[in-house]
C-alpha cells in the first residue's frame, strides 16, 4: 500500500473527529502563541536598542568627564587644537509615558555614518535643522510629544521611534544645559599631530563604549524573565498537544491494525504519522505567529513604559514584523510537535503487527510510567536542591527553577494515585468506592491535563506572592526614600542658590539633591551628596551600618553604597569603596534601593562639591506641611519663574512611581492569565476526548441502576475533586518558587533581595478560580452524558469490547 494511502487513511481519523483536530491545533498554537509573542517583544526591545545607539555615536569612542559636564570651552579649545571631535548632549524630555530621549547634535561635525547625520544631510535637512525651534522624531514619538510644551515637532521615517533629535543650541536650551555637553564623539579621522589630552583638558578620560550592548545587559534581566514566562506557557500548551496526539493513537488502535495487516510496512505507518504531524505543526505554526504577533502588540505598550520609567531606555509601543521571530515561533512550533509525538511513534515503530489490535497493548507499553515518573521527580527535585547549594549566576537559577516544576509536575500524577488509593480504601458505599476507583482509573487520561495546571497555578501562587511581596515592600520603602513633602528642579545652578536661601528665610528646610554620574568599579552608576539631617536619620531604609553610621557620612570618613552594589562587590559595613576622584572611603552602611539596576554611593554633600567641583546644583526637596506643598509650589512659579512641570509634591511622585511598578509587572501578569487559560483549555480536551472513550465504564454502572443524570452529577464532580488535589498540590511548589524568585533570581538578576510576604486570601481566590475553570470544562461532558441515549450505552454490550 502507497504511503499517499497511508496518509489519507490516517487523516480521515480528523475528518470523523474535527473538534480533536482543533484542539491538537489550539494546543500547539496557543503554545506557539504564547512563546513567539514573548520573543516579538523581546527582538522589538533589543531592535529599539541598536537604534537608539546609533544615533549619534554608533561603537565610536567619546571624551567624557567623570561625574559631570563638559564645559563648551573645553571643546572650543580641543577643536582649536585639532582634535577631530564632534560636541553631543543628551536628557530626557517630557513628563509621565511622553518621556523621550533627546540628543542634540553638530550637524556639520557629527559622524556620517550615525543615523542623526544621515538625516540631517538626507535631502537637504541640515538646512532646517540649523533653523530655530525644530525638532525631529519619527511619527508615532511626535505623536506622543504633541501635548507637550515643546517646540514644533517635525515627524519623519527616518529616525528610530523614542528618541528625538534636533541642533544641539535648541537641545541645551531644552536640557538646561546652556555652555555644557554631554559627550565629545572622537572622530576616525585625526590629524597626526596634536596635543595630548591631558594638556588641553585634563579632567576628559576617553571611554570606549557599546550602547546596544551597554542597554541590553542593563535589561537582560528583564527579557530573561520574559522568556521564562514564555518557555512556561509553551510547555503548558504543549500538554494540551501531548495529550491530543495520545489520544488520538489510542483511538486509532483498530487502524493501525488493519493497514499493517494489509501489509503497509512499520517505516510507512511511521513517516505518514510524521508527515501529519508536521502538517499540523506548519499549520498550527502560522496560526500561532499571527496570535502571537495580536499579544506582543497588546502588551508592547506596557513592556516600553516599563523599559522607559525603570531603566531609561527608550522603546517605543510599536510593533515590527521581524523576520528572527516569525522563523522562530515555526521551528518552536515543530519541535514542540516534535517532542510531544515522539513518544507515540516510538512505540507504534517498536510494537509488534498485531498489538495495537488488543486493547491493553498500549497500556502495557507505559506499565511503569509511574515509576519512572516517581523516580524522575526526585532525581530533578535532588538535581533543584544541589543547583541551591552549588549553583551561581541566573542560568543555575532559572536551571533550578525549570528542574523543580519539571519534578512537581512529574511527581502529580503518583500522588494523585497515592490520595484516590485512601479515599477508596475510607468509602462506606459502592456508589463512592466505584467513583474513587473510576477516578484512579481516569488519572493517566487526565494527568497532563491536570500537570499543566498545577504549573499554571504554581506560576500564578509563585509570581503573584513575588509581585504582592515587591508591592508591599516597595509601597513602604518609597514612604522612607520620599521624605520631603515637595521636589524642586532649578534651570541653572544660581537659581538654585537663590531658591535655597528664599526658601530657608521663611524658616524651611532645604535638602540638597546633587549627583554625578561615574564610573563606579568599571560599571555605570551614581554619586550622590547627601545633607546631614534628620530626614535621613530617621527616614533613610539601612539594611545594615556600623555604629554612628551618619556622624562617619557627616564628617567625610565614610560613604553608603546600596545593596546592588555591596552584592556585586562583595562589601559590607567596614569595607572601603574607591571613587572616581580623591581618596577610597569607608563603607559605613548599606542601604536598600528597589528598581535601580546600577550601583550608587551616597556621600556628604561636602564631600561631593569638593571632589566633584562641576556637579550640577539644580534639584532640592523641601520639607513643608503636605497641606502647603502646593501653595508654596505657587509662590515659587510667582517669584522666580519656575515652570509648575519642575516641580512634584511627594504624592504625585508616589503615584507616578506606582504606576511605573504597576505597569512593570503587567507583561507578567497577562501572561499568567493566559497560562492558566491554556491549563483550562487542556482539561476541557482531555475530558471532552476521554467522554467518547468511557461508555464501556459507564455502561455498567448505568445498567445496575444509576441514572445517566447521577453518572453526569459524578463526572463533574471528578473533574472538580482533581482540580482541588491539583490546587492543594500547587501551593507549597508555588510558595517555593516564590522563594526562588525572591532570595535567588531576583538577587542574581537585580542585586537586591526582597522579604517574602504570605497573602492566603490570593490562594483561595485563586484555588476557587481552578475548580471554577475545570467545572467549566467538566460541565459539557457532563451535559453530553447527561443527554446520551440510553440506546448508545446498551449498544455497548454488543461491542466485542
Amino acid at each position: 500500500m502507497s504511503y499517499s494511502i497511508t496518509l489519507g487513511a490516517l487523516l480521515s481519523h480528523w475528518r470523523v473527529r474535527p473538534f480533536q483536530a482543533l484542539t491538537l491545533v489550539l494546543g500547539l498554537a496557543l503554545a506557539t502563541a504564547l512563546w513567539s509573542g514573548v520573543q516579538a517583544l523581546n527582538a522589538e526591545a533589543r531592535a529599539s536598542y541598536a537604534q537608539a545607539t546609533s544615533v549619534v555615536t554608533g561603537t565610536r569612542p567619546v571624551l567624557v568627564r567623570e561625574g559631570g559636564v563638559i564645559d563648551e570651552r573645553e571643546y572650543v579649545s580641543l577643536r582649536r587644537a585639532g582634535w577631530q571631535v564632534s560636541p553631543v548632549v543628551e536628557g530626557w524630555i517630557g513628563s509621565g509615558r511622553s518621556r523621550v530621549k533627546l540628543f542634540g547634535i553638530d550637524a556639520l561635525t557629527a559622524p556620517r555614518d550615525t543615523q542623526a547625520a544621515t538625516f540631517a544631510f538626507s535631502d537637504g535637512m541640515a538646512g532646517t535643522m540649523l533653523s530655530p525651534g525644530r525638532l525631529f522624531a519619527s511619527p508615532v514619538t511626535a505623536a506622543r510629544l504633541a501635548g507637550e510644551e515643546l517646540p514644533p515637532v517635525h515627524a519623519s521615517d527616518a529616525l528610530a521611534p523614542g528618541i528625538a533629535i534636533a541642533d544641539i543650541g535648541i537641545a541645551q536650551r531644552l536640557l538646561g544645559m546652556e555652555g555644557q555637553l554631554s559627550h565629545l564623539v572622537i572622530l576616525e579621522t585625526q590629524p597626526m599631530v596634536r596635543p595630548p589630552l591631558a594638556d588641553l583638558a585634563p579632567g576628559l578620560t576617553q571611554r570606549k563604549i557599546d550602547g546596544a550592548e551597554d542597554l541590553a545587559r542593563l535589561t537582560d534581566s528583564f527579557h530573561l524573565n520574559l522568556t521564562a514566562f514564555g518557555f512556561l506557557s509553551f510547555a503548558v500548551g504543549l500538554f494540551i498537544v501531548n495529550g491530543a496526539i495520545g489520544l488520538a493513537f489510542e483511538q486509532r488502535r483498530p487502524l493501525f491494525r488493519t493497514l499493517r495487516a494489509l501489509g503497509v510496512p512499520g517505516r510507512t505507518l511511521t513517516i505518514a504519522l510524521a508527515s501529519e504531524l508536521l502538517a499540523f505543526a506548519l499549520l498550527a505554526g502560522c496560526l500561532g505567529i499571527v496570535l502571537g504577533y495580536l499579544i506582543a502588540a497588546a502588551l508592547l505598550p506596557d513592556v516600553a513604559a516599563t523599559l522607559r520609567g525603570l531603566y531609561g531606555v527608550p522603546v517605543e509601543g510599536t510593533l515590527t514584523i521581524r523576520p528572527a521571530w516569525w522563523a522562530a515561533g515555526l521551528l518552536i512550533a515543530m519541535l514542540g510537535t516534535a517532542l510531544a509525538g515522539a513518544a507515540a511513534l516510538w512505540k507504534t515503530a517498536r510494537l509488534p503487527v498485531l498489538a495495537p489490535a488488543r486493547p491493553r497493548a498500549w497500556a502495557m507499553a507505559g506499565h511503569t510510567a509511574e515509576r519512572a515518573q516517581a523516580i524522575a521527580a526526585l532525581g530533578l527535585a535532588a538535581l533543584a536542591g544541589a543547583l541551591v547549594l552549588l549553583g551561581s549566576g541566573l542560568v543555575a537559577a532559572f536551571a533550578m527553577l525549570g528542574a523543580l516544576l519539571i519534578a512537581a509536575a512529574l511527581a502529580l500524577p503518583p500522588l494523585l494515585s497515592r490520595a484516590l488509593q485512601l479515599f477508596a480504601r475510607g468509602a462506606k458505599t459502592a456508589e463512592s468506592e466505584w467513583f474513587w476507583a473510576d477516578t484512579r482509573q481516569q488519572l493517566p487520561g487526565l494527568s497532563l491535563a491536570l500537570m499543566a495546571l498545577l504549573l499554571a497555578l504554581a506560576a500564578n501562587i509563585g509570581v503573584g506572592t513575588m509581585v504582592s511581596s515587591f508591592r508591599l515592600t516597595f509601597a513602604g520603602w518609597l514612604d522612607q526614600r520620599l521624605a520631603s513633602e515637595l521636589y524642586i528642579s532649578t534651570r541653572t545652578d544660581a537659581e538654585g542658590a537663590a531658591l535655597t536661601a528664599w526658601l530657608e528665610a521663611r524658616g524651611l528646610t532645604v535638602l540638597p539633591i546633587w549627583n554625578v554620574d561615574a564610573s563606579i568599579d568599571g560599571a555605570p552608576g551614581t554619586i550622590y551628596g547627601v545633607a546631614d539631617h534628620a530626614t535621613y536619620r530617621d527616614n533613610w531604609p539601612l539594611i545594615d551600618a556600623s555604629p554612628d553610621v551618619w556622624d562617619k557620612v557627616a564628617a567625610g570618613e565614610a560613604a553608603l553604597i546600596n545593596e546592588q552594589y555591596a552584592r556585586r562587590g562583595a562589601l559590607r559595613p567596614g569595607s572601603t569603596v574607591t571613587l572616581p576622584v580623591g581618596d577610597p572611603l569607608e563603607v559605613a552602611g548599606i542601604y536598600s534601593d528597589y528598581g535601580n539596576p546600577e550601583a550608587q554611593i551616597l556621600v556628604s554633600v561636602a564631600t561631593l562639591t569638593e571632589r566633584f567641583p562641576g556637579v550640577e546644583r539644580q534639584r532640592f526637596g523641601v520639607r513643608v506641611a503636605q497641606e502647603d506643598a502646593n501653595a508654596l509650589a505657587k509662590e515659587i512659579t510667582d517669584a522666580f519663574g519656575i515652570p509648575p512641570e519642575n516641580m512634584t509634591d511627594q504624592a504625585s511622585l508616589k503615584r507616578f512611581s506606582i504606576e511605573v511598578f504597576e505597569r512593570t509587572f503587567t507583561v507578567t501578569g497577562a501572561l499568567n492569565i493566559l497560562t492558566l487559560g491554556v491549563a483550562g483549555i487542556a482539561i476541557l480536551t482531555s475530558l471532552l476526548t476521554l467522554a467518547t472513550m468511557r461508555l464501556p465504564q459507564l455502561a455498567p454502572v448505568w445498567a445496575v441502576g444509576l441514572t445517566r443524570a447521577r453518572l453526569a452529577r459524578l463526572e463533574l464532580l471528578r473533574a472538580l475533586v482533581l482540580a482541588a488535589f491539583t490546587a492543594i498540590a500547587a501551593l507549597p511548589v508555588g510558595l517555593t518558587l516564590a522563594w526562588i524568585l525572591l532570595a535567588v533570581i531576583n538577587v542574581e538578576a537585580f542585586g537586591w533581595r526582597l522579604p517574602m510576604h504570605l497573602f492566603p486570601g490570593d490562594w483561595i481566590k485563586l484555588g476557587l478560580l481552578a475548580i471554577l475553570a475545570a467545572g467549566l470544562a467538566g460541565l459539557w461532558p457532563a451535559i453530553k452524558l447527561a443527554r446520551l441515549a440510553p440506546a448508545d450505552l446498551v449498544r455497548v454490550f454488543s461491542n466485542e469490547r
